[in-house]
């Protein structure tokens, strides 16, 4: 009894750290919803619907991603960048890497 009870307990542990890690792996993703100042935009693997309505294909990767704003978008041609800092919060930089970020949030669940 007391060997199929370690065996039961160890089998809990090995299943319990793989949901951990897969779980924290999908949360420090960058894919998502992103809000900041009425301005929202969502990010789904290489593909981003920026605020003016376009969605484009940008570079990705799974805690950042850079896009260049598209031809008739305000500002067309500037370079976007954004890395993500936790589950809630990312760094979005127009036009350089080192220029001041805007700090943006994960968009609340819209509530019916």
């Amino acid at each position: 009894m007391v060997g199929i009870r370690k065996r039961f307990t160890g089998y809990l542990i090995v299943i319990g750290t793989a949901l951990l890690v897969v779980t924290a792996a999908r949360a420090d993703a960058i894919d998502g919803s992103w809000c900041y100042k009425g301005s929202h935009l969502a990010i789904e693997g290489p593909e981003i619907l920026i605020s003016s309505g376009n969605q484009i294909t940008g570079a990705y990767d799974c805690h950042g991603f850079i896009y260049t704003i598209p031809p008739g978008d305000k500002e067309a041609g500037i370079s976007i960048f954004m890395g993500i800092l936790d589950d809630e919060t990312m760094e979005l930089r127009v036009g350089a890497e080192q220029a001041n970020p805007e700090m943006w949030r994960r968009c609340a669940a819209l509530v019916s």
